[in-house]
């Protein structure tokens, strides 16, 4: 036993241990250096072969994480030398793993904090990450998806500039024929189609392409062929591409598929091939892909296409752009001549990926941001506990020193351990993620784009684990920077020594644990306030008045005419008048009407209106207006109110009389009056016929309640209307009032209306207006949830902070406060003692809090309404909020130390 004790004493004498102590713990080394001897010498080696391994591996650590008990393990965990091998570094990372485990196997309770605290925040933080990549990073599902663009031109239309000026089927030909940018360039539109011989009619969606179109996408179908050029002719046969789900559903995946008959708004269509699963285009994805057959012969040039085309390699956006420059004037002098000269049309070809994604991109990347602060206070609240911890681990550091750890070795041991802890904490995190990220989607706005790639990929999960291994760096390197700037060698030697200075963690200990709470305030707040913004916001909304009344009352359903029908223009007006004296006859309904698109629908624009009488200077055009076709009782039905004048009656319907009505705020900038705007008159487009104003209508929020109302003109919907015009669909919206909204019996009883006129009109896009209403609301729901998780998260890891630090501050002054009290001190100033230290903390951060959220929340700006991104009432009530948080979170443990027994203590 003495020669082992040779070996031992040396390494304690650096630490000037107490006599009692330092015979303690070389007794128990020497018994495991002999223990560990027997069992090499019982194994074979030679006793000097025994006594040299014996030696390795007491310096190495391995025979005292063998043979001490998990409680002596805890305190005197053996260090590792580091070597000089590259062999060396990973033996001791892997060492420094190991140890990391078993102190976190052997500390549950602060384990188990630690990770689920940063489950939490990683988990929140990689299910938003999630969105953020399958939204905005991910590349387009084609191949070489960067080269794919859309093809449109700006345009003024009077004090406003587009980026968005349709194309037209003479600008395609044009293009297509000169164009020296571009591999593919084709043109495409929306569109809808009834199928029928399956059973009941189906309304299906069409994405009505040219040859080209697929081609540019590069999107190979997966069984038969593209489209060719014969197929686009007038005349040819009719074809059609299935997608991928409409295969599947109607079908039933049968690859014979090819070659049969599909009849299409009552024509037979040649099935050419089926489109691979999940293909799409923008934020259409079609049941049918149908040949767009366009005539170039028909004047004027009608501009009611998209263009997409992929650049040829090594061209960028900047040389197409000056191609189609080159050749917009030769479109313009050969088709348009002058009329278009007021447009000031220029190209703007852009990636397509970009109008894909919209706007949605910077609101992504700004909830990004907020859960990751999150993820901060959830570093800022382990990394307290971490540095509790270390005031306990004294002994520990003081044996590993003595057993030759240098500051950088105890220092890297810290390290590794907060890293596991955090790629822990992530591996929960990912599971937590993985749970919530259906429940996100769920929350997601309807058009919020491309919510099939949303998923947990490679790419997440490289993220999580860079996230979890950034924030264990994150937290652990604070106790270990305050490990570093602490006079080391003394204090190990206090420690081992009895001394409670290092246990007391003194007053840079303290410094540290407020500064860090100060933090966690502060981001709180900075939460706080930008989801209290999102609901004054949601408030502000709310209380605008849409234009309409009673919404979830209001039953919509659309039908479209096929092609066939509108050869007969008095035949389709007979039947849509026909369908709504049969839905109105329908039990519960009290009345109904039919426009041609819906309050607050998207997707439709608007055109030229002149007003008789305003002179326009050269190279001048009146303002766009949107332009509705509506029937009589619409308002009524929607419960819009007229506010001067008449609505349309039925006669002016069928007689074909050229009156119209006109919303509030066309009135008021047209004529500054909404009474002076009655007997006026106004022109539809340039060659429309003059139209009387008999009735002016008040505003409604087409563009969604945060947006101003636009200009509206309603036309009377005859049904040669729609047909002459190619700025709308053919097919209207019945709307109809009830109280039997959203129910599968009055569903049943439109379907049954309606075949009584018509067995091959099937029914599509059945909902109720407050659904179309909640739809336009989706993007400042999302914003609105999305915040208010994240600040409840913040508000409670900033209150877990805040009691924590003031519980261990009770635990460490527990003495004092006991001779406070037998010294005669009342509990009630013990209580405030600690509650003010938990007040003034809060203070801080809140007041640093505010001035940090007065800057940040200016990014949020496009996401309010009505309220201002330093709104004065906002920031009180969250402040407020905080405030009685943290007085609750002081005041616990402020009680329990006003409650200690001085006899006890």
């Amino acid at each position: 036993m003495r020669e082992w004790q040779s070996h031992v004493r040396p390494r304690l004498a650096p630490l000037r241990l107490l006599p009692t102590r330092e015979s303690e713990i070389v007794e128990e080394l020497s018994q495991h250096l002999e223990d560990r001897w027997r069992e090499l010498v019982a194994g074979g080696a030679s006793e000097d072969d025994a006594t040299r391994l014996a030696l390795a591996e007491f310096r190495d650590g391995d025979l005292l994480a063998k043979y001490m008990s998990p409680l002596q393990q805890a305190k005197a965990p053996a260090p590792i030398t580091p070597g000089a091998s590259t062999g060396h570094v990973f033996r001791d990372i892997w060492q420094d793993l190991r140890h990391a485990l078993r102190m976190l196997r052997l500390n549950p309770a602060f384990s188990l904090s630690a990770i689920l605290t940063l489950a939490l925040g990683i988990g929140a933080t990689t299910a938003m990450f999630s969105v953020v990549n399958g939204v905005v990073i991910k590349p387009l599902p084609y191949p070489e998806a960067d080269a794919v663009m859309t093809v449109t031109h700006s345009a003024v239309f009077g004090n406003v500039r587009s980026n968005n000026f349709p194309f037209s089927p003479q600008m395609f030909a044009v293009y297509a024929a000169g164009g020296q940018a571009f591999q593919e360039l084709g043109i495409w539109r929306r569109g809808q189609a009834a199928v029928t011989g399956f059973g009941d009619p189906e309304q299906t969606e069409t994405l009505l392409v040219t040859h080209a179109t697929l081609r540019a996408l590069g999107v190979q179908p997966a069984l038969g062929r593209w489209f060719s050029p014969a197929d686009d002719q007038p005349g040819a046969p009719e074809t059609v591409i299935l997608s991928h789900g409409y295969w599947q559903r109607r079908f039933a995946g049968d690859p014979g598929v090819i070659g049969r008959a599909v009849r299409i708004d009552a024509r037979p269509h040649q099935v050419i091939g089926v489109m691979p699963a999940r293909f799409a285009l923008l934020a259409t994805s079609p049941d049918l892909i149908l040949p767009l057959r366009i005539d170039l012969a028909q004047p004027p040039p009608h501009f009611d296409y998209s263009a997409l085309a992929r650049l040829k390699p090594g061209v960028g956006v900047d040389q197409a752009n000056a191609d189609i420059a080159r050749m917009l004037p030769i479109f313009l002098e050969r088709y348009a001549g002058n009329r278009m000269d007021a447009l000031q049309l220029r190209p703007a070809v852009r990636p397509l990926k970009e109008d894909v994604i919209g706007n949605v991109g910077s609101v992504l990347w700004l909830l990004l941001g907020t859960i990751g602060i999150v993820l901060v206070i959830a570093c800022a609240n382990v990394a307290n506990l971490l540095l509790v911890r270390a005031t306990s681990r004294g002994q520990e550091f003081a044996v590993r020193t003595a057993l030759g750890a240098g500051r950088g070795r105890i220092a890297r041991g810290v390290i590794v351990e907060s890293v596991t802890l955090g790629l822990l904490g992530g591996l929960l995190g990912l599971a937590l993620a993985y749970g919530g990220l259906r429940g996100l989607v769920a929350l997601a706005p309807a058009n919020l784009p491309r919510l099939n790639e949303i998923a947990i990929d490679s790419t997440v999960l490289v993220f999580t684990v860079l996230t979890s291994i950034a924030s264990g760096l994150l937290f652990g390197m604070i106790p270990v920077a305050k490990l570093a700037r602490s006079t080391f060698a003394a204090r190990l030697s206090e420690s081992m020594r009895g001394s409670a200075r290092w246990a007391s963690g003194g007053r840079s200990q303290h410094r540290s644990q407020n500064a860090l709470v100060v933090v966690q305030v502060a981001l709180a707040l900075v939460l706080l306030i930008s989801s209290g913004l999102m609901i004054r916001t949601f408030q502000n909304l709310r209380q605008v008045h849409p234009g309409f009344t009673d919404p979830a009352s209001i039953q919509t359903v659309r039908i479209a005419m096929p092609d066939a029908m509108t050869a007969e223009p008095e035949r389709v007006t007979q039947m849509q008048a026909a369908i709504r004296e049969r839905l109105a006859a329908i039990p519960g309904v009290t009345s109904v009407a039919y426009i041609s698109s819906l309050p607050m629908e998207l997707g439709f624009g608007g055109i030229i209106v002149y007003p008789e009488g305003n002179t326009y200077g050269s190279g001048e055009l009146p303002p766009v207006r949107r332009i509705k076709w509506m029937s009589p009782g619409l308002l009524l039905t929607l419960g819009t109110p007229l506010l001067a004048g008449r609505d349309f009656d039925w006669a002016e319907i069928f007689s074909q009389r050229n009156v119209a009505l006109v919303s509030e705020s066309f009135a008021r900038e047209t004529w500054n009056s909404v009474d002076r705007a009655l007997g006026k008159r106004i022109r539809v487009g340039t060659i429309g016929p003059w139209q009387e104003v008999v009735g002016v209508v008040a505003d409604v929020h087409d563009d969604g309640v945060d947006q101003q109302a636009p200009a509206t003109v309603y036309q009377p919907a005859r049904e040669q209307l729609l047909i002459t015009s190619s700025f709308v669909s053919l097919s209207v919206a019945f709307v109809i009032r009830s109280d039997r909204t959203a129910t599968e019996s009055l569903l049943q009883d439109m379907r049954r209306a309606v075949s009584e006129v018509t067995p091959d009109l099937p029914l599509f896009m059945v909902r109720t207006l407050r659904a179309v209403y909640d739809e336009s609301m989706a993007r400042t729901a999302f914003a609105l949830v999305m915040l208010a998780i994240a600040g409840a998260m913040a508000l409670l890891l900033g209150i877990v902070g805040i009691y924590g630090v003031l519980a261990y501050a009770v635990m460490q002054r527990r003495r004092e406060v006991g001779i406070r009290l037998a010294l005669g001190a009342q509990s009630g100033s013990v209580t405030r003692l600690f509650v003010y230290r938990g007040m003034m903390l809060s203070g801080v951060g809140i007041a640093i809090g505010s001035a940090v959220a007065a800057g940040i929340t200016r990014w949020m700006a496009s996401l309010l309404f009505g309220v201002t991104p330093v709104d004065a009432v906002t920031f009180a009530g969250a402040a407020a909020v905080l405030t009685l948080a943290a007085l609750a979170a002081s005041y616990l443990p402020a009680h329990r130390a006003a409650a200690v027994d001085p006899v006890e203590t």
